[in-house]
């Protein structure tokens, strides 16, 4: 599931992986200290204004900081506590996965089969195969592009009819051509799961993976009366609200855990250290797909994957109704960061990267006399992937971002330039939310374009404006092809 600050932390390079079988654990950097830490992350939270905030460091194999922070809910909640169970939005994905290659390592799948053998009226179902599904690349229609949750998610649906309209609908490209993150092909993946082992998703995952890795506050699609705590949004830096869940059928094998961070640690170790899965399909999990013109996607299966100085890591950021999660693991050095919030607007970035640089392994000293070996020319491989971004006609993208800046500093609404559901989304009472806390910015200093990419057929475009007294804002923006905005959200940089 995406959301303004999972869109802009979900950033990883591709290269190539091993097996669990030929890592060899190293010490990591004794720099971290832990009681620096847990202050740090306590000032952020009140720097910041979050709600509740729950945190997990696991380094050399061992829990070495595990803590909540804040409370459940803005005006009654409780503490936040280590058994306090979060959503964790799009990690499922990496146990969606992870449900399908334990089948196929009994023989009951193969991650080649095509989609048809499953469901052979989707569009294009001989062609798809279930790993075009893990790997983004199926070319199967998003239903869950944006970042809030429009009318249609009001409603339940099964997985079966999400899958007819999404998956029956014409591709956006052909398979294996393109990377195009979507989660209409793990709705497809949990229904599988569900086909071949006869049990519901959450079932099959409480039996294979929660109960026998000790993940005793995790569960896949809790009751509505068994859902832990609130979760909270901010339109535009306005004043926070209570977010809307998505109804029934909506989110399944694409973002529907909860659980905790000491609970997430438990799977990342289980991942590093090959007791789930088999080293050939924890090779595959965390191997990006390599597309039909050559160019490297940025994904595996349910994992992005990042090199830092030849030291591979591997993770996924998640976000669904209010919730960011975040899960980043070293297999090198056996650490993990989890850290998990009920606050869509939380900024954790500076507690990640607080964190990240000291779970790698230390750099080598040189000899002090002896001088550094020319770097051998690394062999050839292939380009990553340039996504291809919608062509829009028109007024441009930063433009027009600036444009709809000014007009939510007005407290204004031209619906002739947004897409029906964000025009429905954006309310009296959000507006005038939105205008009384971008009033106080003034005019832009300066603009920047951070990114542009393309996301469900839309281009989007991220920006960073600037203020006086070096007040800063990053801006996401979606555009369809027609020109029309169907996202604009403000968050603080």
């Amino acid at each position: 599931m995406p959301s303004l600050i999972a869109n802009f932390m979900i950033a990883f390079a591709l290269l190539a992986c091993c097996a669990v079988s030929c890592v060899q654990a190293q010490t990591v950097s004794p720099s971290l200290d832990i009681e620096e830490l847990d202050q740090f992350i306590a000032n952020e939270m009140q720097e910041k204004k979050l709600v509740g905030l729950s945190v997990a460091v696991v380094r050399d194999g061992k829990t070495v900081l595990a803590k909540g922070y804040g409370k459940t809910a803005l005006r009654s909640g409780k503490p936040v506590t280590t058994e306090t169970p979060f959503a964790v939005g799009s990690v499922t994905k990496q146990f969606t996965c992870a449900c399908i290659l334990l089948l196929a390592e009994e023989g009951k799948l193969s991650v080649n089969d095509p989609v048809a053998k499953y469901y052979p009226d989707l569009t294009s179902a001989k062609e798809i195969t279930l790993l075009d599904l893990m790997n983004h690349v199926s070319g199967y229609r998003d239903y869950y592009p944006l970042d809030f949750v429009d009318r249609r998610m009001l409603k339940p649906i099964t997985g079966d009819d999400l899958l007819k309209e999404y998956a029956g609908m014409p591709l956006d490209f052909a398979p294996g051509t393109r990377f195009s993150y979507t989660n209409t092909g793990y709705i497809l993946l949990g229904r599988v799961v569900e086909k071949v082992s006869g049990e519901p998703l959450g079932k099959f995952m409480q039996t294979r993976i929660f109960a026998p890795l000790g993940m005793t506050h995790t569960v896949l699609e809790p009751k509505p009366s068994d859902k832990p705590i609130p979760s909270y949004v901010r339109f535009c830096l306005g004043e926070p609200e209570l977010a809307v869940n998505e109804a029934n059928g909506w989110i399944g094998g694409a973002g529907a855990i909860y659980s905790t961070p000491t609970d997430l640690a438990k799977w990342d170790l289980a991942l590093i250290d090959g007791t789930l899965l088999k080293p050939e399909s924890f090779r595959l999990m965390t191997t990006p797909r390599i597309l039909k013109n050559g160019a490297v996607s940025n994904y595996g299966c349910g994992q992005g994957i990042q090199e830092r100085e030849g030291v591979r890591s591997y993770g996924h950021g998640g976000a669904v109704s209010g919730f960011i999660a975040d899960n980043v693991f070293v297999p090198v050095t056996r650490s993990a960061f989890i850290i998990l919030t009920n606050f869509e607007d939380g900024q954790v970035g500076a507690i990640r990267e607080r964190v990240a640089p000291v779970l790698m392994p230390p750099a080598k000293p040189l000899p002090t006399k002896a001088k550094p070996e020319p770097a051998p020319k690394p062999a050839e491989s292939p380009k990553p992937e340039e996504r291809k971004i919608p062509e829009i006609t028109g007024v441009s993208s930063e433009t027009m971002a600036y444009h709809l800046f000014k007009m939510l500093q007005a407290g204004q609404k031209d619906e002739t330039l947004l897409g029906a559901e964000y025009a429905w989304f954006l309310t009296n009472t959000r507006r005038k939310s939105a205008q009384k806390a971008l009033k106080e910015l003034g005019e832009p200093t300066k603009t920047e374009s951070l990114s542009r990419n393309e996301r469900g057929g839309m281009e989007v475009s991220g920006y960073q404006f600037h203020f006086a007294n070096d007040r800063k804002v990053r801006l996401l923006m979606y555009r369809a092809p027609s020109g029309k905005v169907e996202q604009f959200f403000v968050a603080r940089d």
